[in-house]
């Protein structure tokens, strides 16, 4: 039977946000890129929350948008409400974070990808992986229904790899259809929908989000390849119909009066726009008696569902019985978009029986006549056991065959894109020939998410948290561009332009900074009443504008009016200045620790290393380093069950094995 063969230099599979990433990253570089979806209507979908950012993950999005990615940009065209969040803390845990035009978002992000030369987009479920030993045997044998043309084109097809032909290296994949599509290389962003299963009380379906199709083949043959698959699951809140709440009832939560712009590349005066509120109420003693009075009833609690969630975004029946001395959860009401009455109950995702929903929904003040447009559910489907992928997103066991977003055992929009777009340009670099691009934890959130990802035990959905940034101070949301804009140059998707722009903008920060730090205030009437006007202690001699600054009561901005010759400085160089004066002890501090991080990182493990020839190894450290295969000492040292003596007697062993190698230790001191 005559089935449809076409090549590409990249498939990606799976449209969500890693999935619109990774297939942008390559196509963007000039690699010919097909991005399958089970529905074109599930491209850039918000399934959830109706929101990009919050706290740490907003660091994600101005990551990705340093590096040349699309949500920063997305999300500026079409938000309704924008906040920076923790402003009381410190720079390092500002956060912003934006309410989306849920179908606005998913219509602009997918007119950004049916735009984009080549990329092409099909409809179509992928339901296996193919290797070149696949390839070889469907050319060996004539009942794959192959004639002795398409034979000598498969043979073609492998002598034309420009990556290695090795048998465990992809050559593509086939559909559902019978069609096969093949790659040099193959990302694989299938989100939540493998063998995805929805529920909410005893009512089970075999659907992905939003009630559109599921993929159900595609894990057996990730299986037959030798992929461990695991089995986690997520979940979220009803929706209500907006004429249907007393929002007297509720507190207002408005946006920022100027908002901040995600992407470092958008206007920030075009962001400034009529914002929509979002509400905020609470639950009480009476939902939470409903709650625990049905518990038997919740597929959680009663052995329907087998999966693990997510332990920092628990259901709400979750909350009532772990905070059993809680009386009231934070419940926050939030618009779906401009133009639907849909609101979205942040706080009280749930899979519980429909008549407990809404009992439960209609015990909270404000909604007490609330009409349910969509249950809460909860959903189950296949992910990724991580620690098969090197730090690259390339999988251990096939070359070529990368791995992004929530199939990688990660929660959240915001950390799909950020493996997204890294798996994008490591699947660009491959194709290349060039070496892979891997951020450290001393340099992105993104090197963070990757490295615990891979190299640390996940039993549950990994969502971003600042508590696991070592070195948050240097890694803010504020100069995510200064630390990567470079790296996006790099990979061919940040422009000459952009480049530019940003050595202009580190050319006026040093100079002001400069110009600062050697500007004397003096004691005169005028200084002293402008420090008394800030809550400050009088100046008994004269000070340098940059010491007065580092004063914990004031900042840049405050002391404009003893600086009247101060230059017209853009809003975010002036952001650095301060920051980077305030700070500058503790930054200094912390680029130390990174120096001694660095070296750690420099100390490479040879891949073929044997661990069984390791002296000395305790049992566990060998069995943990066999599994994970660190790329590094520093990474080594961080895998749980290898304890610091474990490193030292690694660190001998490999001094000696580099020497009989004949191989020079460049890092040694």
């Amino acid at each position: 039977m005559p089935y449809v063969k076409e090549q590409y230099d990249v498939v990606v599979v799976g449209a969500g946000h890693a999935g619109c990433e990774a297939a942008l990253a390559c196509a963007r570089v000039g690699l010919e890129t097909i991005m399958f979806t089970v529905s074109v209507e599930s491209i850039a979908l918000m399934p959830c929350n109706p929101n990009i950012g919050g706290s740490s993950k907003g660091h994600l999005v101005r990551e990705v948008d340093a590096l040349g990615g699309e949500m920063g940009k997305n999300i500026d065209k079409t938000f309704i409400q924008s906040k920076m969040l923790n402003k009381s803390k410190g720079p390092a845990v500002h956060s912003l974070r934006a309410q989306a035009d849920k179908a606005e978002y998913s219509r602009e992000m997918r007119r950004v990808l049916e735009n984009q030369e080549h990329l092409t987009i099909r409809q179509q479920e992928v339901s296996e992986i193919l290797t070149v030993a696949d390839l070889k045997q469907m050319s060996e044998y004539s009942d794959k229904n192959i004639n002795s043309n398409e034979k000598e084109t498969l043979f073609t097809i492998l002598e034309q790899k420009s990556v290695d032909s090795v048998d465990n290296s992809i050559a593509g994949i086939r559909t559902v259809s019978g069609a096969i599509y093949f790659a040099k290389a193959v990302i694989l962003c299938t989100g939540v929908y493998l063998k995805a299963r929805c529920i909410y009380g005893e009512v089970s379906n075999e659907t992905g989000p939003n009630g559109l199709m599921a993929a159900v083949h595609l894990s057996d043959s990730l299986k037959d390849h030798g992929i461990e698959l695991v089995r986690f699951k997520t979940g979220t809140p009803a929706r209500i119909d907006r004429r249907t709440i007393d929002f007297s009832k509720c507190i207002e939560q408005k946006g920022d009066e100027r908002v901040v712009p995600f992407s470092f590349s958008t206007d920030p005066e075009s962001v400034q726009i009529d914002q929509i509120s979002c509400w905020l109420t609470y639950t009480n003693p009476e939902t939470h008696r409903i709650i625990r009075e049905n518990i038997d009833r919740s597929p959680l609690y009663g052995g329907i569902i087998h999966a693990t969630g997510p332990r920092y975004c628990p259901s709400i029946e979750d909350k009532v019985v772990k905070f059993a001395d809680k009386d009231r959860h934070q419940v926050f009401l939030e618009p779906e978009g401009r133009y639907t009455n849909e609101i979205y109950i942040d706080g009280m995702s749930s899979s519980m029986p429909e008549d407990v929903q809404f009992a439960m929904y209609r015990s909270v003040p404000g909604l007490e006549n609330a009409r349910i447009v969509r249950n809460a559910y909860a959903i189950e489907y296949d992910c990724l056991a991580p620690k098969q992928l090197k730090r690259s997103l390339e999988f251990k066991a096939v070359r070529g065959l990368f791995s992004g977003g929530q199939f990688n055992g990660s929660s959240g929009y915001e950390e799909a894109a950020a493996q997204g777009i890294m798996a994008g340009i490591n699947a660009a670099r491959y194709i290349q020939g060039k070496e892979p691009m891997v951020l450290l934890r001393s340099e992105a959130y993104i090197g963070v998410l990757i490295d615990d990802l891979v190299t640390k035990e996940n039993f549950e959905p990994y969502r971003m948290m600042t508590s696991r940034a070592e070195y948050r101070l240097i890694l803010r949301q504020d100069n995510a561009d200064l630390r990567l804009r470079r790296y996006g140059y790099e990979a061919g998707l940040v422009s000459e332009e952009e480049i530019r722009r940003l050595e202009e903008k580190e050319r006026q920060i040093s100079l002001e900074i400069d110009r600062v730090s050697h500007l004397n205030i003096g004691t005169g009437e005028q200084v002293q009443q402008v420090l008394a006007s800030c809550g400050s202690t009088p100046l008994e001699s004269g000070a340098t504008l940059a010491e007065l600054i580092r004063r914990p009561e004031l900042d840049y901005e405050l002391l404009k009016p003893l600086d009247p010759d101060r230059p017209d400085l853009p809003e975010a160089v002036r952001e650095q200045v301060n920051i980077n004066i305030k700070y500058e002890g503790y930054i200094k501090r912390q680029m130390r620790q990174v120096g001694q991080f660095a070296k750690t990182e420099k100390k490479k493990i040879p891949e073929d290393l044997n661990y069984d020839d390791v002296p000395s190894l305790r049992i566990e450290a060998r069995q943990k380093l066999k599994e994970t295969r660190p790329e590094s000492i520093g990474q080594a040292s961080r895998i749980a069950g290898v304890s610091p003596a474990d490193i030292s007697v690694l660190l001998v062993y490999l001094k000696n094995y580099l020497r009989s190698a004949g191989i020079d230790d460049a890092d040694e001191e």
